[in-house]
């Protein structure tokens, strides 16, 4: 997998304070990694350090083979953003603005295949202001590929959402073919939509994998439970699957109440944190 976004020893200081202090980690090319970390970890100031928008104080940084420090209007053309928010044009309608937005651009998409790709062909003519929240989101994910880019940040991209809008946003999210890097608060979100999870407290990178790695690191063991005659029983395995098959295997129909327990990314997020906090106090 070739390298989208190339980062090494990013430091930002703010006066004494550094609030990022030798971040590194990589994005392949077409991979969607979820940046997470408490409030101040830097989450924020990372994102817009490889969008171009913040001079970092020292490090190695490449997006697309640029530096985003020294990014010209081709790279950014190639660089797609959703902000959180952003100023409303409400007046517009949907089909006006993204045909606007798509001639500053060198091959954009054709307006009509953009709207149905993110699902607003029925509201190509309805004014922005009148659209759910659901709907909106998907106008700022179209605003953001609109000029086909090769690597798309979304920062916190589902804040204030119901389920349901959530939900078809992060289906929309799946049939992007390009490199996401997303920050979220939302846990499950990150499982959900993220090939691999790279976390950051304190300014530092503290772990980086799939959930599942972040889980085994943290958990080591899943947790069986079951009962059979009438007696509750658990054990803790590695191979859980292996571990249940031969369960059956033996003892077949008198297995009940069968509950097999992974650590989910809650727990070993919360557990990185902790360990994280607990070092940097000693």
């Amino acid at each position: 997998m070739e390298t989208a976004i190339d980062v090494s020893g990013l430091r930002m200081r703010y006066g004494a304070d550094d609030v990022l202090n030798g971040v590194a980690f990589r994005v392949g090319e077409g991979e969607v990694v979820a940046l997470l970390g408490p409030n101040g970890a830097g989450k924020t100031t990372t994102v817009e350090i490889l969008e171009g928008f913040r001079m970092r104080s020292a490090g190695r940084v490449e997006v697309l083979g640029a530096d985003p420090a020294q990014g010209d209007e081709r790279w950014r053309a190639r660089v797609g953003v959703v902000l959180q928010s952003w100023r409303d044009h409400g007046k517009w309608r949907v089909r006006e603005l993204l045909a606007h937005l798509g001639a500053y651009y060198a091959k954009p998409w054709d307006t009509g295949a953009l709207m149905a790709m993110v699902g607003l062909d029925a509201h190509a003519d309805k004014k922005i202001k009148m659209l759910s929240g659901g709907q909106r989101r998907r106008l700022d994910v179209a605003i953001g590929i609109v000029g086909r880019p090769e690597a798309l940040f979304l920062d916190e991209p589902t804040v204030g959402f119901d389920p349901r809008a959530r939900q078809e946003f992060h289906d929309l999210v799946r049939r992007l073919d390009t490199t996401i890097l997303l920050t979220t608060h939302d846990l499950a979100e990150a499982e959900k939509l993220a090939d691999r999870i790279v976390i950051l407290a304190g300014g530092r990178i503290i772990a980086d994998g799939t959930a599942a790695e972040l889980a085994r690191r943290i958990a080591g063991e899943d947790e069986v439970r079951w009962t059979c005659g009438g007696e509750r029983h658990a054990a803790f395995t590695t191979e859980s699957t292996a571990f249940v098959r031969k369960l059956f295997g033996e003892y077949g129909e008198a297995i009940g109440e069968l509950e097999v327990r992974r650590a989910s990314l809650e727990d070993t997020y919360l557990a990185l944190v902790r360990e994280h906090e607990t070092e940097a106090a000693r």
